[in-house]
């Protein structure tokens, strides 16, 4: 078995993968009642995937019965900068560096199959892949495996990669025996915690989602709470604040594969140019890409936000171009950010706008100038 386990992880390696572990596949019997009480707060919003899957989402042997081994790969996606510096680019949109070239979920899941076809083949187990689109807690199973721990954001982290990689996970109905278990290494480092624009931590190692910006920007589907706005700066898609600023990404390094790389065009696009897109030219731009699947309305919803915390007097022009935007999520924001940056012209706007508005969170965004 010892033979097999070095072979695997070199297949591993030459697959692409940057680390690999295994844990038991009841390893994790603490999950169900952590996810149950984590679920019970309502702090999955309106990811209620979260909650139908929940039984497998929290025991691999409910999910499959005759799992004994959890195989975990990391990947690495280290970007070639610091993704803070973009936040201070007020006129350009801060895309999470996961999302600025092809989704990563069929470049991972095409390299987790070589591997598993390999093992399947040498050992004639079973086996079964799994990337993040699965009812599978890869990070606590990660962390048993000893890739990396848990952190205070509830993100892992590893001591070889920092916070840039991706999870996948191979189940095999062979006993591989266990790597050891990573120790929490954060201390008293409170850096991911603070950073936060929008308090998502309600303690160290617990997330609300709710309040995340990553959250808010891609799983949200309804128009994004007044208090939330400022906070979200000109993060458009997803927010890696938290990641950005743990210590140890100071072994972190960019990724190796080029499918990794940030597109030019995604790198710190102008948000003039993304307000203008039409459902064609997004589905055009966001081709292969991840941001592609939460659709020109909500993506546009937060350009308008963006917009709105610019402090870009020129970009009133644009927040007054989508005014009329076929969207009520698109039209809502649109008021919120031509008040923020043209208040005068939005009271002077808002009589008109309530006597043909017929949405009525537009309509609220509009009587915040009508008063």
């Amino acid at each position: 078995m010892t033979a097999l386990r070095g072979s695997l992880l070199a297949r591993a390696k030459e697959a692409g993968f940057d680390d690999i572990g295994i844990a038991r596949a009841d390893a994790r019997g603490d999950l169900p009642e952590r996810l149950q009480n984590w679920l019970a707060l309502g702090r999955h919003g309106q990811m209620g995937w979260m909650e139908e899957t929940s039984a497998r989402r929290a025991d691999p042997l409910t999910l499959w019965p005759e799992a004994k081994s959890v195989i975990m790969l990391a990947m690495n996606y280290g970007p070639e900068s610091d993704p803070l510096e973009a936040l201070e680019r007020h006129d350009r949109a801060a895309i999470s560096v996961y999302a600025q070239n092809r989704d990563y979920h069929d470049l991972v899941k095409k390299r987790l199959k070589q591997v598993a076809r390999w093992l399947a083949e040498t050992s004639g187990a079973a086996v079964k892949v799994f990337v993040d689109t699965a009812p599978v807690m890869e990070k606590p199973f990660a962390e048993a495996a000893g890739i990396g721990w848990q952190g205070k954001h509830t993100n892992l982290v590893s001591r070889k990669l920092g916070s840039w990689f991706f999870l996948g996970a191979i189940f095999t109905t062979l006993d591989l025996g266990a790597d050891e278990r990573h120790d929490d290494r954060c201390g008293d480092c409170r850096r991911c915690l603070d950073i936060c624009p929008t308090k998502a931590f309600p303690a160290p190692y617990e997330l609300d989602a709710r309040r995340c910006i990553s959250y808010l920007t891609i799983e949200h589907k309804g128009h994004i709470a007044r208090e939330f706005r400022k906070p979200m700066g000109n993060r458009i898609y997803g927010c890696d604040d938290c990641l950005a600023v743990c210590p140890w990404n100071k072994f972190a390094s960019r990724a190796h594969e080029e499918a990794f790389h940030a597109r030019e065009e995604l790198r710190a696009p102008l948000l003039r140019d993304l307000a203008q897109l039409d459902d064609a030219g997004f589905r055009t731009l966001f081709s292969g890409s991840p941001v592609k699947r939460i659709g020109r309305d909500r993506f546009v919803r937060n350009v308008a936000i963006a917009i709105g915390n610019s402090g870009e007097a020129a970009l009133a022009e644009d927040a007054r171009a989508l005014l009329d935007d076929g969207s009520s999520l698109v039209r809502a924001m649109a008021v919120w950010a031509l008040g923020e940056l043209a208040p005068d012209d939005a009271r002077r706007r808002a009589s008109a706008a309530l006597e043909r508005e017929e949405d009525d969170a537009v309509r609220e965004e509009w009587r915040y100038f009508a008063r």
